[in-house]
């Protein structure tokens, strides 16, 4: 028994031995095999070939924060930083590129502010509000003239801006040239006999040449008398404009003594900006308030558009007829113009604010349930009271985003998302169009869908010195190239993250500092 209890412990030791042994070499096997490097130089010890991590997560893709739009189906070190892959995970969202859309959690949605509004249909009325000062209407006015010389005997209004009624006596003037057509009309009616009656007619047209009127010549046939004065009376009611006369002074023929403006209607000269000016047409009724009677609304019309653009403010005038019941309007006053016009029906309306103007074109984002949000191009109308009109590109029902925009914007540029607001995608549907980046470079490979060249760096990228392929042109090859020759080319991104070749042609052995 002694002896086989030191020949047991010998083996049991041996056995030990062996088997830890074989753990460590099974270990290092596995370790070797995992860290062993792919073809491409990286390395596989992240993931197995069911594309899943210690935690179970599928893993869609490997990518670069730096530069998302690359995508890689392997682990590795990145070729544009010193730093790993990173991946992506189907529950994260990641598959957001693939098709053009972004996906946010509901929290980050919540953490963003993003707020959604339903695109309608509705009727949009096309309001302009513009403000605009009284003015007198130029069409109802009366310029008061002297008919003959005469002198200024008596002035009825003594200042400008007086209120006159029709009617009402303005001057009174001494109008010698008067005196002596009339004595002689008044000589030729007392003498009597035959052929009288011709000499009555030429006398009483001298005073009509003289600048009477036919009342006042038959005011000096009734009373038989010569009327020396003439009394002048306003022809129509509202203020006297102008004056320019005073009494004692000497009128001549067709000097302007008076004008008088009317009170019954004015015009307002409203300021509509230039780009609204299709919206306002003659004879579109309007509403007129201002701050000097609060609470009253004026009535009115546009009367006319002038052909005029002030090239300081950009606004042309819209003249506007209102009725000043009491003169209450008057000349100088500020008022606010409301046009109202015809509200156009059934047309797609959603909120203004939900409406971005990237400088080309107008892009609102989409909310398709399940956190999803993609970009979509619209053709915009007539905007009014926070409503905008949509002519092309969404449908009634459709949800859009209305706050967090740019925000989402910046989360689709993180996750490597094609299509942004900024350049959205063509419509041909297997690429999406981006701006050429030139390389030069050496062909190692050609294969029916993929050339693959060990480029120099292409600084538009970003990227250092590499070697990878890119798909072919649509049209082919050029029948010149070949593998082992020099080659300068443009690359375009496409779908799936993608690069395929614009154009390619040799480099007549220029590409000297291409990454060998």
């Amino acid at each position: 028994m002694k002896n086989k209890q030191p020949f047991l412990a010998a083996v049991i030791a041996v056995l030990l031995a062996g088997t830890g042994y074989g753990l460590y070499w099974a270990g290092m096997n596995q370790g070797k095999k995992m860290a062993a490097p792919m073809p491409d130089g990286t390395s596989s010890q992240v993931i197995g070939a069911a594309k899943a991590d210690g935690s179970g997560k599928k893993v869609l893709y490997w990518h670069d924060p730096m530069a998302p739009g690359q995508k890689f189906d392997k682990p590795g070190k990145s070729p544009f930083m010193d730093m790993q892959l990173v991946p992506v995970y189907a529950d994260d969202g990641g598959d957001a590129g693939d098709d053009g859309k972004v996906n946010i959690s509901p929290r980050v949605q919540q953490n963003l502010g993003i707020r959604t509004a339903e695109v309608i249909r509705g009727n949009l009325a096309s309001a302009v509000v513009a403000v605009g000062s009284v003015a007198y209407n130029e069409r109802d006015v009366a310029l008061v003239q002297a008919r003959s010389n005469g002198f200024v005997e008596r002035l009825h209004v003594r200042a400008p801006l007086d209120p006159v009624r029709k009617g009402q006596p303005l001057a009174e003037l001494y109008v010698p040239e008067w005196v002596a057509a009339q004595e002689e009309y008044l000589s030729v009616r007392r003498m009597q006999g035959s052929g009288m009656d011709n000499l009555l007619g030429g006398a009483r047209q001298r005073m009509r040449l003289a600048g009477m009127t036919d009342d006042q010549v038959r005011l000096v046939e009734s009373s038989g008398k010569v009327q020396a004065r003439l009394t002048i009376f306003a022809p129509i009611g509202g203020v006297v404009s102008e004056l320019a006369v005073r009494e004692g002074m000497t009128v001549m023929a067709g000097a302007p003594m008076f004008k008088i403006n009317g009170l019954g209607t004015i015009w307002v000269n409203a300021d509509v900006p230039e780009s609204l000016a299709a919206q306002v047409r003659p004879g579109n009724m309007v509403e007129a308030r201002t701050p000097a009677l609060q609470g009253t609304v004026f009535k009115g019309r546009v009367s006319a558009i002038l052909p005029d653009v002030d090239p300081a403010t950009r606004t042309l005038k819209a003249r506007i007829e209102l009725a000043n019941p009491a003169g209450r309007l008057v000349p100088g006053m500020f008022a606010t113009i409301d046009f109202s016009s015809v509200a156009r029906k059934d047309v797609l309306l959603v909120p203004t604010e939900a409406v971005i103007q990237t400088g080309t074109r107008s892009v609102v984002m989409v909310a398709q349930g399940n956190g999803k949000f993609i970009p979509a191009e619209v053709e915009t109308g007539s905007e009014t009271n926070g409503q905008t009109e949509i002519r092309k590109g969404l449908d009634a029902g459709q949800k859009v985003v209305v706050s967090g925009q740019f925000l989402i914007d910046s989360e689709a540029s993180l996750t490597g998302t094609e299509t942004r607001m900024a350049g959205m995608a063509a419509p041909a549907p297997d690429k999406a169009a981006g701006p050429a980046h030139r390389g030069e470079g050496r062909v190692e490979s050609i294969t029916r869908d993929e050339i693959t060249i060990s480029h120099g760096p292409i600084p538009s990228l970003q990227w250092g010195a590499m070697t990878m392929g890119f798909k072919l042109p649509a049209a082919g090859l050029p029948g010149n190239i070949a593998v082992g020759g020099n080659v300068v080319f443009e690359i375009h991104p496409v779908k799936d993250g993608a690069f395929e070749i614009s154009t390619i042609a040799p480099a007549a052995g220029a590409a000297k500092g291409a990454a060998q």
